[in-house]
């Protein structure tokens, strides 16, 4: 069946939602938190195998956890290639090695931050199915396998190390390393937080070689969070460079493991810097690429460095007025045989695909328009396409194209309306996509590259049939003018029984941080359906994405810069009062919330908008970017030392003076992220400005506030709060 015509019935079955309500559920608390009741599948740990014929999935059947070899063609699983209950191992994810004869597993994988963790991790022979375990069942982090297949890499006790697999014999490459002073191989907190990165060294093509980054934190300030649960709480101190602090020294290291010597990379005699992506260039070459980027922000540099000599050359530097987005601009291909580049960058006012040579000199911009390429999915060498996702038809959609590298012969190969993502083969002959809408659940296809459906994959039938036995209304995206005339991008839930003639309470729900977006044509999932259920109790609820969010362009996005808080808090008043002008509205009524910097954003509006907003519940806000990390807060306000007054004068704390509505205070007390100090400061302030609040505290929660019954008991009490106080 076709995406066209499934979507088709989908959208009668989603139609059903509209007709007989008497006879429909109404979306409760229970349906969403412990009946699981909106839950969708998909499919995951995919892997594609290396002669382009078969992809391996990961499963898990009666709590077994299988890897399963599926046929492209037919789109049938042929093999089991690791099974977990023959092993006797209960593993979470795998890997090959490039010849697909071994498999890495990991089992007991535990945690640390956002992105890192550790775990027990195995070797699997694929042909004996023997398993060998890695260093007597220790705990180790990012386990990678060599590409000659004979070596298995991984970062402990801060220090890098790898194992020959023939004996088992374990080498260290680093004895440096050493907590809370250095690390050897992973990344420290604030770099794993804000450039999306945790595991730092890579294998050479060759396997002959190791690159790693080392970082020096002996002299960032610690963070101090206290544990609770043992009749003395215990202390947790970790690194943690607030903005304008002393950050970490980085290095980068390039290690030989016939020679077992270690190099070390030139980087430039500046140290206040940031060194966030190592490449290996290709083939048997020995050319280390990195990426370098002045503590603002405004200039990275691509370098070019001698693995064997540590002698590096700057091949590439882009500038700017405000910053250099990596977080939403990390787009770096090599193309083989030496060939050059392919990369992303905003700088003619939109993020497009350029083309350089070894040296950095410009061969082409290959994409242009008044659009956005969001991620750059490969690059096929013997058809010269290079395949990518974009904004092209809607800032509010994604879609997959293909493109000549000369820029010429463009293709769209998902036409389909809403947001795909993809999974291409490495010969690009085939690719999975993973589509959905506001209104419709994941929909997932074996397709060619191009675009012929081969097979679904899950059409998550089930999820639509149950959607139709309950009280549902559909997403509708709207647009109205702010302040300066800009059109900003909205979305509203109604309730299912909507009364033209009637008028409803609205709870605004804001994120509105740089680059971000929330309203978007794809599945919003779980905290959907609790707007859902606020629905079903008579709110109409809406997200509106202010200036400085992402997907519009540089200017759109960079707009906020050095001023945080300011023109995304007048967008959020200017759509309140754009609500309260329309006859269904309760304009004495209005509300909005939002978690971290959507906490943040929804403290200022109640402030700020205090004759437009009568509630607001922040969840995990910053209450102050002088309590947050460098990376982040530096890349779009500076130092507080360069920029007080942008750091103080959008500052919740700075305005609890203006307080007039219901405020509700939430945070976890084991926040890692956006420390539980910014709400005890905010709680500070307010008392002394003789406001009443309500306030609640989880625990030792980390910034997500989960675990146990915690989601259950969080979403109780807001929607409490909302019913009381709204």
């Amino acid at each position: 069946m076709n995406q066209v015509k499934l979507f088709a019935i989908m959208a009668i079955v989603m139609g059903t939602c509209f007709q007989g309500l008497a006879q429909q559920k109404k979306v409760s608390l229970a349906s969403i938190f412990k009946e699981g009741v909106f839950s969708q599948k998909s499919v995951g740990g995919i892997n594609w195998m290396k002669d382009g014929q078969f992809y391996s999935s990961f499963k898990r059947e009666n709590g077994t956890a299988k890897v399963v070899k599926i046929n492209v063609s037919t789109g049938e699983e042929e093999a089991v290639l690791i099974d977990g209950e023959k092993l006797g191992i209960d593993f979470s994810s795998y890997s090959f090695n490039n010849d697909e004869t071994k498999a890495l597993v990991a089992t007991e994988v535990e945690s640390i931050y956002r992105r890192s963790s550790k775990g027990i991790f195995y070797v699997i022979d694929l042909s004996t199915g023997n398993s060998q375990k890695l260093m007597d069942g220790e705990k180790i982090s990012y386990a990678t396998l060599s590409p000659d297949n004979t070596k298995v890499a991984f970062v402990k006790d801060n220090n890098l190390y790898y194992i020959r697999l023939e004996d088992n014999t374990v080498h260290q490459i680093t004895n440096d390393g050493k907590w809370n002073h250095i690390i050897n191989g992973s990344a420290d907190w604030v770099y794993e937080e804000e450039f999306s990165m945790a595991q730092a060294f890579k294998w050479s093509p060759n396997g002959k070689k190791i690159a790693f980054i080392r970082f020096d934190e002996s002299e960032v300030p610690e963070y101090n969070m206290q544990l609770w649960g043992p009749l003395y709480p215990k202390d947790y101190e970790f690194k943690y460079p607030k903005a304008g602090e002393k950050n970490s020294e980085v290095s980068i290291h390039v290690y030989d493991l016939d020679q077992q010597k270690t190099v070390a990379i030139e980087s430039g005699e500046e140290k206040d810097i940031y060194l966030p992506r190592i490449y290996w260039t290709g083939g048997e070459n020995n050319t280390l690429a990195f990426i370098r980027l002045n503590r603002l922000q405004n200039q990275l540099d691509l370098l070019h460095a001698d693995a064997n000599t540590g002698e590096s050359k700057v091949i590439l530097t882009e500038t700017s007025e405000t910053y250099v987005d990596l977080t939403y601009n990390d787009n770096l291909l090599y193309l083989p045989d030496g060939k050059g580049f392919i990369r992303t960058s905003e700088q003619d006012g939109y993020k497009h695909i350029y083309h350089h040579d070894m040296d950095g000199k410009l061969i082409q911009q290959i994409t242009e328009g008044n659009w956005e390429v969001t991620e750059m999915v490969g690059v096929d060498e013997k058809s010269k396409k290079i395949y990518y996702i974009s904004t092209e038809k809607s800032p509010l959609e994604r879609n997959l194209y293909a493109i000549k590298l000369n820029g010429k012969g463009k293709s769209e190969l998902t036409p389909a309306q809403g947001s795909h993502a993809v999974n291409m083969s490495p010969d690009f002959k085939y690719y999975i996509d993973y589509f959905s809408t506001a209104n419709s659940p994941l929909h997932i296809t074996l397709n060619t590259s191009k675009g012929k459906t081969i097979k679904v994959l899950e059409d998550n039938s089930e999820l639509v049939e149950r959607l139709g036995e309950y009280a549902l209304s559909e997403k509708e995206f709207f647009q109205f003018p702010t302040v300066d005339g800009t059109q900003l991008n909205a979305y509203m839930i109604k309730p299912a029984d909507f009364d033209q003639s009637k008028q409803y309470p609205v709870l605004m729900y804001v994120y509105g941080g740089p680059g971000s977006q929330n309203v978007k044509n794809s599945w919003g999932g779980t905290r959907d359906f609790w707007h859902h259920q606020l629905a079903a109790e008579g709110y109409i609820v809406v997200c509106v994405d202010n200036r400085g969010t992402g997907a519009r362009g540089r200017d759109f996005k960079h707009a906020t810069y050095a001023q945080l808080g300011n023109l995304e808090t007048q967008d959020q008043i200017a759509g309140a009062k754009y609500l309260g002008g329309l006859p269904y509205v309760d304009a004495t009524r209005i509300g909005i919330w939002g978690w971290s910097y959507g906490g943040y954003m929804s403290s200022l509006s109640l402030m700020l908008g205090n004759d437009v907003f009568k509630t607001a519940i922040a969840v995990a806000p910053v209450t102050t970017w002088r309590y947050y990390d460098t990376i982040y807060t530096e890349r779009y306000l500076q130092t507080p030392q360069q920029n007080a007054s942008g750091y103080d004068d959008f500052s919740p704390i700075s305005h609890v003076s203006k307080l007039e509505g219901n405020y509700l205070l939430i945070h976890g007390t084991g926040d890692d992220n956006v420390h539980f100090q910014n709400s005890v400061d905010l709680v500070n302030a307010l008392i002394n400005a003789d406001k009443q609040f309500e306030t609640f505290y989880y625990p030792n929660r980390n910034h997500g506030i989960y675990g146990g019954n915690t989601t259950w008991h969080l979403y109780n009490l807001m929607t409490d709060f909302i019913k009381r106080k709204l």
